[in-house]
């Protein structure tokens, strides 16, 4: 079940929100919670951000996600 959700771990992912998006690596699901690793905070209007750390995302806030390179 869910066999997908596996397969994008440690890959490099964008998360989009209803107002922003992270692009990052997908470090680890916990729980509710996306752990993004190397991210970038991308808005509309505003040049990419880099984020220090770790980023946590709650997964009900999620639009979609997209799997980047191969």
């Amino acid at each position: 079940m869910f066999w997908w959700r596996r397969t994008v771990l440690r890959r490099r992912v964008v998360v989009n929100l209803a107002d922003r998006a992270f692009a990052g690596v997908l470090w680890a699901k916990r729980g509710p919670l996306l752990v993004l690793r190397d991210a970038t905070l991308m808005q509309h209007g505003a040049a990419d951000t880099p984020m220090d750390g770790e980023v946590v995302v709650e997964r009900s806030r999620v639009e979609f996600i997209q799997v980047t390179g191969g």
